[in-house]
């Protein structure tokens, strides 16, 4: 790709000399997800270790409100300034999500100290427990031809151009600005992937085919134009989302050198946010106080069993068999909710070995878990799914095993383009295994 006057101007700016600080902070980050079993020696570590995440994000905001007031409000740190370098270096390295871009702003050029009320993040860089595990499935290798989909800050350009080389990188994002404020903070690494302004499910057919396809935001299914832009032997990575952050999915795609697609749905522990523009279920806190207060609530005693949280199989299959629904985090026992209806459940263990169960509303939950785990015992107790893909762009999820009316599968959406327009921001409480662009 041809470099701009601007673009080769930008990379003549030497990189500031930050210190030892930024270097110490990364080595932690990386110890903290080598602990977590996440990330080995290789060369996705060595990539990370290797890679100034100030240079790539030298702003980012912090929220400065409780999660549950409204409307939010972020602080925009900047590295350029002294007395935000401290908090700035621990946001860019204690490994959660970075937010860089708030109601599609432009990103370059932002004033130090801006504050921002209300509306949405629209682009951010995943927490690192996810994008460490991401890249080292992908097995990326040098000479490789990539399509990274969602761009946002550049962590994950960054690695692949590092591993792969940039020459054989393509990363498209939905926003100009993303795109623009990528391609100066690279350049200023020495790195020129290929970056392009487009939407994301139609891929970018210029340069395919791709060794390697992934998102970094999760879809309702596999976009078609990602499955003819696969090369053969390739593989893409997608997360699956019904809305629900509760019960994310990670789509294993590949292509044999004889050109036949096969594809694989398995239940992840963490998952990338739905696209902009898509739904993002949760649960508000009115809701939540709702559920603690239990008036009108039906309280009964079953001694059916519940699969427990661990297995991920099943959990999988109960949101896309009765979508609509997001389980409660950071409470002892099983609280689920279904915010379009109202209704909702709670399930504590009993010492006898039965549930106290209490529910309100049209949604019968209790029997939606039931019904759901007769279904998948019935299949084998399936931990991964296979997705079935149509010549007629269809795509069907069902377990190896089972067959008959009760046989566990269902259908996935034929992934669209977006609508446009801002979604409300879920609180923080109900968005731990979800995150947006990396």
């Amino acid at each position: 790709m041809n470099r701009s006057a601007a673009d080769r101007a930008q990379a003549l700016v030497p990189l500031q000399n930050n210190g030892p600080e930024p270097q110490a902070a990364r080595a932690a980050m990386i110890a903290r997800l080598e602990e977590e079993d996440v990330l080995h020696p290789g060369r996705v570590r060595d990539a990370l270790l290797a890679i100034p995440r100030e240079v790539l994000m030298p702003q980012a905001y912090v929220r400065r409100t409780e999660d549950d007031v409204t409307p939010p409000e972020w602080k925009l740190l900047d590295w350029a300034q002294s007395a935000d370098r401290a908090e700035l270096l621990d946001v860019l390295h204690c490994g959660e999500s970075v937010l860089t871009q708030h109601d599609g702003e432009p990103v370059l050029g932002r004033e130090a100290g801006t504050w921002r009320k209300g509306g949405e993040i629209t682009s951010l860089s995943s927490g690192m427990t996810m994008t460490a595990g991401l890249m080292e499935q992908l097995g990326l290798q040098r000479g490789m031809q990539v399509l990274n989909l969602g761009t946002g800050p550049g962590v994950t350009c960054a690695v692949t151009s590092t591993i792969c080389g940039a020459q054989y990188v393509v990363s498209l994002d939905s926003s100009a600005h993303v795109t623009e404020a990528a391609r100066v903070h690279l350049a200023r690494l020495g790195l020129y992937p290929t970056l392009v302004t487009g939407q994301g499910e139609d891929g970018w057919p210029d340069l395919a085919p791709y060794d390697r396809i992934f998102a970094s935001y999760a879809v309702p299914a596999v976009p078609a134009p990602w499955l003819e832009q696969l090369a053969p032997q390739g593989l893409a990575l997608a997360h699956i989302t019904s809305g629900s952050p509760s019960w994310p999915a990670l789509a294993v795609i590949t292509k044999t050198a004889g050109g036949t697609v096969t594809g694989e749905l398995r239940p992840a522990r963490y998952g990338h946010r739905a696209g902009h523009g898509l739904p993002r279920l949760y649960l508000s806190k009115p809701f939540r106080d709702r559920i603690d207060a239990g008036e009108g609530a039906v309280v009964t005693r079953s001694r059916q069993e519940v699969p427990a949280w661990t297995e991920r199989g099943f959990w999988l299959a109960y949101d896309a068999l009765h979508p609509g629904a997001v389980r409660r985090g950071g409470v002892e026992h099983l609280v689920i909710g279904a915010p379009a209806c109202g209704s909702w459940m709670t399930a504590e263990p009993a010492p006898d070995g039965a549930w106290t169960v209490g529910s309100l509303g049209p949604r019968d939950i209790w029997a939606e878990i039931q019904d759901t785990a007769s279904r998948w015992r019935a299949a084998g107790s399936p931990d991964s799914y296979r997705i079935h893909l149509a010549p007629d762009g269809t795509q069907r999820v069902s377990a190896r095993s089972g067959s008959g009316p009760g046989q566990l599968s269902w259908p996935l959406p034929i992934a669209t383009p977006p609508a446009p327009g801002p979604v409300p921001a879920p609180d923080a409480e109900e968005r731990p295994n979800q995150e947006m662009t990396a």
